[in-house]
Order: C-alpha cells, then structure tokens, then sequence
C-alpha cells in the first residue's frame, strides 16, 4: 500500500545514541521506494489511459465533423432536388395550360366553323325553298295550297 505524502512527513524513525537506526531508515526508505514505483507505475497507466483517450475523443471529434459534413450535404441535396421538382412542376403547368389554351383555340375554331357551315346550310336552304315556293311544282298543283303552311315539316327548324 502506498505511503502518502502526509505519512512520510510524519514517519518517525528510531533513534539510537548517535543517530538513527539503521534497520528502520532502510526499512522506512524501502517503503517509500516501493510507495513511490507504485505511484510512478500508477502514473504511467494513467498517462496510457489519457493517450487512448484522447485518440479516442479526436476520432469522435473527427467522425463528427464527417456527420455534420454529410448531414449539411444532404441537406444541401434535399433542397435542390426539392427546387428542381418544383421548376419540373412549373414547367408541367406551363405546358398543361399551353396545351389547355390550344384545345380551346381548336374548339373555338371548330365551333366558328360549324357556324360558318350552319349559316350556309341555311342559307342554301332559304333559297331552296324561295326558289321552290315561287314555282308551282306539279305535286303543288294537286294538292291544296301550302303557301301560308310550312314547307316542309324538318326544314322550319332550320330556317328559324
């Protein structure tokens, strides 16, 4: 076990008639040599111990960094692709509201034509049954004047 540094300040040695004994100083300093390789052996652990230590915290403190590094790169990365799936969603409207306002040009297109060729149906029809209405036909003749009557029951539809 070994001696503190309190126990060797009042360590008392015999006393002969001209000095001390012998026997109890060698004792007394063999026991503080073996205290003190002890200690010496003690601190030498320890300083191992700090070492591994250390090595230890600078290989956390290294590995955190690499997190941190890595947690700012995918952070980085989310927020691009985030940004490239929303101009990728902008460039969808865009051409879906392109492609709308081309469907409703066509159909505009379309309806203006079917009114082009209704307004002349009718009007080859008006002057089908003007031209019709002016000349007796001999179906006409037979039967009862049809003047004030319609012409033809489907064409009145078509005239209006």
């Amino acid at each position: 076990m070994p001696l503190t540094p309190v126990e060797v300040r009042h360590l008392e040695l015999r006393r002969r008639f001209f000095g001390y004994r012998r026997s109890s100083v060698d004792a007394a300093i063999d026991e503080i040599a073996s205290s003190f390789e002890e200690v010496w052996r003690e601190r030498a652990e320890l300083g191992e111990r700090i070492h591994v230590l250390e090595g230890e915290v600078a290989r956390h403190v290294e590995l955190e960094s690499l997190l941190r590094s890595t947690l700012v790169s995918a952070e980085r990365a989310a927020q691009d692709m985030r940004e490239q799936a929303r101009r990728e969603s902008d460039h969808i409207v865009q051409e879906a509201s392109a492609e709308g306002r081309r469907l409703l040009r066509d159909a505009i297109a379309e309806k203006e034509r079917l009114l082009a060729e209704t307004r002349q149906i009718r009007t080859s029809l008006q002057a089908a049954l003007a031209y019709v209405g002016d000349e007796p036909s001999e179906t006409e003749a037979e039967t009862p004047d049809r003047r004030g009557a319609s012409p033809a029951p489907g064409l009145e539809r078509l005239a209006g």
